[in-house]
């Protein structure tokens, strides 16, 4: 009688415990990218659901981050955005850093830093709470998403394919975020909807 009520209660405790034990999964292509409401650096609420319709280009940023400083410092960012945007691309940097933590700006500061960075993209959105970050699985600065006009997510992992913080491999490297919007854009298949991120990882609390 007492095996029978010690198994009895490791099942109970074993049930109450496994919904804690699973986490959501992230997002991933194919599926329908997750919905998000943010304010953005001027205290707007933006949402994904106003961009309906249009490409979208989610960036995980940290300024702060020197494999993000190699894509701003050579300007290979902006250019993304500025060729990009003209083409009615929406292109949203997003920052899950958490006050405290590298890369988190507010207020005036952030709007100083963003207009420093030059940036073109349509809109800087804070996640301080990291729960954005943490729907899609951002793991780091800069990490990719892209999606489509029926909000589907396309393509989701790296800018490109050399890992490394020196502005001159950006002559030599495959940049996979262009490549997809090209063939999207295009109305062809994206060949690489997958790779994997690289850069700091995001500083979520």
């Amino acid at each position: 009688m007492r095996a029978t009520s010690l198994a009895v209660l490791l099942l109970l405790l074993l049930v109450s415990i496994r919904p804690l034990a699973v986490a959501a999964d992230p997002a991933s292509v194919g599926a329908p990218a997750p919905a998000f409401t943010l304010a953005d650096a001027a205290g707007k609420t933006r949402s994904l659901a106003e961009f309906r319709g249009r490409y979208v280009v989610l960036e995980w940023v940290n300024f702060g981050c020197p494999f993000v400083r190699k894509h701003y410092d050579s300007g290979n960012m902006q250019d993304l955005q500025r060729s990009y945007t003209s083409r009615g691309v929406v292109w949203l940097s997003i920052c899950s850093s958490a006050p405290g933590k590298q890369g988190f700006f507010e207020g005036k500061e952030l709007r100083e830093r963003i207009a420093g960075e030059k940036s073109s993209a349509t809109a800087y959105l804070v996640d301080m709470e990291g729960k954005i970050g943490q729907a899609y699985g951002a793991k780091t600065t800069p990490h990719m998403y892209i999606i489509n006009p029926e909000g589907t997510l396309i393509y989701a992992g790296g800018i490109d394919d050399k890992a490394s913080t020196n502005k001159e491999d950006l002559k030599t490297a495959v940049n996979y975020v262009r490549e997809a919007l090209n063939a999207a854009l295009d109305g062809k298949p994206v060949k690489i909807t997958n790779s994997r991120p690289y850069g700091c990882s995001v500083k979520y609390k």
